[in-house]
């Protein structure tokens, strides 16, 4: 059982509370001997539980022990015990004393295992939430060495950017396309295209021989989108397609395009 597999499946939390077959237990107490990064996860485990339970731990309620202690005194003075032979000796006060003790062994086990469950569950809880954080945080990652890329793109000398603008379908529509032959890239700032309806996108064709090709579609709510540069194209063109985009242009809804 290798460590990823422990780690993942949450192994050494379930060898700490016990609830592992033999067979599991073996592998997993192999593993803690033979590898020093799980014996440290277990440790540490093992100190995060103990330091919950010293924070959440909760004393017995006043008003418990003392009605005990006076139901204790009450026998204690207005109880008669009786002599007979030490074999057959009967004391209704130390069977109180026992029984009262017996309850408050068991209060306090309740109370106890209330609050390693609770434990138990924030270490869950904080093991999911960390596992989001860290998928977050490598989107993020992600998202800024993407864009950084596109903004390089758009700096290099190379870089020619054209204005497209709205025919009288879309009057007001605007998008720059930053076009980089000699890397063969193609960035496009779509912000200034009118909102369309969820059913609705917008696509960018290069116009190739008289044949249109699609370079992708163009959604609104992103700064910059790359697209697929088409070589020896002699125009870009923007339509209006149905949700997902289309195999072939919309001419009638052509609402901008400029030659190159």
């Amino acid at each position: 059982m290798d460590r990823k597999t422990i780690l993942e499946k949450g192994l050494l939390l379930n060898y700490l509370l016990g609830e592992l077959n033999a067979k599991d237990e073996e592998l997993i107490e192999s593993a803690l001997q033979e590898d020093k990064v799980l014996r440290q996860e277990f440790q540490k485990l093992e100190s995060d539980f103990e330091r919950m339970a010293l924070e959440n731990a909760i004393a017995p309620p006043q008003r418990v022990k003392s009605s005990l202690e006076k139901t204790l005194t009450k026998y204690d003075n207005d109880t008669p015990v009786k002599s007979l032979s030490t074999s057959s000796a009967f004391n209704p006060a130390r069977l109180l004393v026992a029984a009262s003790l017996a309850a408050i062994f068991a209060l306090t086990s309740f109370w106890f295992y209330n609050q390693w469950q609770t434990a138990e569950e924030n270490i869950r809880v904080a093991r999911e939430e960390k596992e989001q954080l860290q998928e977050s945080l490598q989107k993020l990652s992600e998202e800024i060495q993407e864009v950084n890329a596109m903004y390089a793109q758009l700096n290099d000398k190379d870089v020619i950017p054209l204005l497209l603008k709205g025919n009288k379908l879309a009057p007001d529509a605007r998008a720059v396309a930053f076009v980089n032959h000699k890397s063969k890239s193609v960035v496009v700032n779509p912000k200034a295209l009118p909102a369309l309806s969820e059913e609705e996108t917008y696509q960018m064709w290069a116009d190739v021989d008289g044949e249109m090709i699609s370079m992708g579609l163009l959604p609104t709510d992103k700064d910059l989108v790359a697209l697929t540069y088409i070589d020896k194209a002699e125009s870009l063109n923007i339509t209006i397609e149905p949700k997902g985009g289309n195999d072939h242009p919309t001419v009638e809804r052509l609402i901008s395009n400029i030659y190159l």
